[in-house]
């Protein structure tokens, strides 16, 4: 088990990659915090984990809240002693319109909760792990960080800000046993993505396409480059972002 005896913490632990995050957390023998907004459904993720015989707690937890962000960290401490390994993917999407059509909510919201929200993350998750020798921490970012993504303004440049953000907290703590990377998924299969696909016309075969593996990704597979990232076997590896992008960045030209 590549985690076994670790305390994890998953933001947006109730669908999609933080569901899946978390139990694989579970699986690999971290005890897991499970955060969300909405309590229900990081308490059905919890339930799953107890099922199999781990060991999970649910937070109810607003990311762009300090307060509550603050509050979530203490009370995985609480619960069991130490934060080790942390997953920061929490986001918001912003909806598809032009620039000049985003108004300031949209904007504000998005970036509240995407950006803001890793900070926030950050800040707490830190120093918990600096108390006991260091820990490491994935930020969920996206390839629409890296690239841009027409429509989705707010969103790709929250996701950029991620990318930066991880960085620059990485090299701030390199030295003191806090590794903190990311991961840029690409068309993952979550209730999110289903959504748009069945709502945009042709959506479906053209995202495909776009993917060098000619298919979706499931939220399992992120979630397995987490629980590397978070692991002892990545333990040279810090400021990175890696892509679990189905050959999304090497495949330009739709076959």
């Amino acid at each position: 088990m590549m985690l076994e005896g670790k305390v994890g913490l998953v933001t947006g632990g109730g669908d999609g990659i933080g569901r899946a995050t978390s139990i694989m957390f579970a699986r690999e023998g971290a005890k897991v915090a499970v955060a969300g907004r909405t309590l229900s459904k990081v308490e059905d993720t919890v339930a799953e984990i107890v099922s199999f015989g781990g060991e999970a707690v649910a937070i109810g937890a607003d990311v762009s809240r300090e307060d509550e962000v603050k509050r979530m960290v203490e009370a995985t401490i609480e619960a069991f002693g130490r934060l080790d390994c942390a997953c920061n993917n929490a986001a918001g999407g912003g909806g598809f319109r032009h620039l000049h059509e985003v108004d300031e909510k949209n904007w504000e919201l998005t970036h509240r909760v995407t950006l803001k929200g890793v900070w926030l993350g950050l800040k707490y998750q830190i120093p918990a792990m600096l108390e006991t020798g260091g820990g490491a921490i994935v930020n969920i970012a996206s390839l629409s960080g890296v690239k841009g993504e027409a429509l989705q303004a707010p969103y790709s440049s929250a996701k950029g800000g991620v990318l930066a953000l991880t960085k620059t907290a990485a090299a701030e703590y390199a030295q003191q046993g806090v590794r903190i990377n990311a991961i840029n998924p690409g068309g993952i299969l979550t209730r999110a993505l289903k959504g748009y696909l069945e709502t945009v016309p042709g959506a479906e075969e053209h995202t495909v396409k776009t993917h060098a593996m000619r298919r979706f990704g499931q939220p399992e597979e992120v979630a397995d480059a987490v629980v590397y990232l978070c692991s002892d076997r990545s333990s040279f590896i810090t400021g990175h972002a890696l892509n679990v992008d189905g050959g999304t960045m090497v495949n330009p030209h739709i076959l």
